[in-house]
């Protein structure tokens, strides 16, 4: 199953910082104190979790309900599990894309800094033969 909610956020969070995913987890992972990078990161692995969680989920309510497979009475409960997993990463996985989103839509990249140009100080006069003569 594509994960599509991750890869966008990913994308944006990429596009956002102007670099690979990777150099911003190595960064976010060398720093000591929480900022707004490593929240973000955060946030999208909590969004990966859910999208694995309910692929997993997936693959083992289609397992249990197989047609070829006769359901016992005590899978029931399993299946009952598997769906209530289901809802639970599927509202997870969309609450947190939706607030992630919504933090991603509210930053901008910064431009770059333009170079400026120092201001040239105009020249010291040198001092004329004349006056430079101490005054008697």
């Amino acid at each position: 199953m594509p994960h599509t909610s991750s890869r966008q956020v990913a994308e944006h969070i990429e596009s956002l910082y102007g670099r690979p995913r990777a150099e911003l987890e190595a960064h976010a992972d060398s720093t000591t104190h929480p900022n707004m990078l490593s929240a973000l990161l955060a946030s999208n692995s909590a969004i990966e979790f859910a999208e694995r969680d309910l692929d997993f989920q997936l693959q083992r309510l289609r397992q249990l309900t197989h047609p070829q497979r006769e359901v016992g009475r005590h899978d029931a409960s399993h299946i009952y599990d598997c769906a209530r997993r289901i809802g639970e990463a599927v509202a997870v996985r969309d609450t947190q894309a939706r607030h992630i989103t919504a933090v991603l839509q509210s930053l901008h990249r910064a431009p770059a800094p333009q170079s400026t140009p120092t201001p040239a100080t105009p020249p010291v006069p040198a001092a004329s033969p004349a006056s430079s003569a101490p005054a008697r």
